[in-house]
């Protein structure tokens, strides 16, 4: 269960750190803004859509940070996201998973990772 009193206050620190009002919070995320008045005030709690309009409005948010302290913010960015990232399709293809292969090998699984962080998982 999470604690609302420490909720509220990672909600205020992400409203902080994008120099947002309450109001501009509000509009960004697609609540009223007496959503947000009464979730930093304690009266309500967070609902699972509000927690999951916020994660969607602000991808440097954590889940795990958001509702139970745990992780990081802003969070790491991704590796696709690096600057200096210089893995290709090519790289990854050609590049042996270990050098004791052998030719009974066989494809387990094929997972695909998209920029947006998710990924999509093939079994033959």
């Amino acid at each position: 269960m999470i604690n609302s009193q420490e909720f509220i206050l990672r909600l205020q620190k992400v409203i902080n750190f994008y120099n947002e009002s309450a109001s501009s919070f509000a509009e960004k995320v697609g609540v009223q803004r007496s959503s947000i008045s009464h979730i930093l005030s304690g009266r309500n709690k967070p609902s699972l859509d509000f927690v999951m309009k916020v994660l969607h409005s602000y991808p440097e948010v954590e889940l795990y940070w958001l509702m139970n302290g745990k992780g990081n913010f802003p969070s790491e960015p991704k590796l696709s996201e690096s600057p200096n990232s210089n893995f290709t399709e090519s790289k990854i293809i050609s590049e042996p998973a270990s050098k004791n292969t052998n030719s009974d090998s066989q494809i387990e699984k094929i997972v695909v990772f998209y920029k947006d962080g998710t990924f999509k998982s093939y079994k033959p």
